[in-house]
């Protein structure tokens, strides 16, 4: 498939509301950071890429990432899935599929695909993984990260 955002492009400009507070693509600039895309709060499969997440937070603190979630699912039902899995990392809600158009990763009409993508400090875009395999995704997200300039 071929698409419009690829390793090597910079962060798409975003801004957005998180918890109430905005967060735009100049606020992820000096750390390196994992966006992953799921298709909707509390599913099997994206139960187990959060709580995959959520268990390796030690190991993603260790190479200083910042670990963002972002699927159409409104900021309830967030708050929900956050809560009842104990989600220790930010869920962004993308109700209107701006993100995810900005990351090329709609399928269909009303899908999103699953998708993660690793971006250094500098806010280059230095590996993705689409679609995404959940099993074994967390230590790929962790090798890119180690390998990040």
């Amino acid at each position: 498939m071929d698409y419009s955002l690829n390793i090597g492009d910079t962060l798409p400009a975003f801004k957005v509301k998180d918890n109430g507070d905005t967060l735009t693509d100049d606020d992820l600039i000096g750390s390196p950071v994992v966006i992953y895309f799921y298709p909707k709060d509390d599913t099997p499969g994206c139960t187990k890429e959060a709580c995959d997440f959520r268990d390796n937070i030690k190991r993603l603190n260790e190479v200083d990432a910042i670990v963002i979630g972002i699927s159409p699912d409104n900021a309830a039902s967030h708050e929900k899935f956050k809560q009842k899995y104990n989600l220790n990392f930010n869920l962004i809600s993308d109700e209107n599929y701006e993100l995810s158009k900005k990351f090329a990763v709609p399928k269909g009409l009303l899908g999103i695909e699953r998708s993660t993508f690793v971006v250094d400090r500098e806010g280059i875009i230095r590996w993705i993984e689409r679609p995404v395999k959940v099993p074994g995704h967390i230590d790929r997200v962790i090798n890119a990260l180690k390998e990040l300039p």
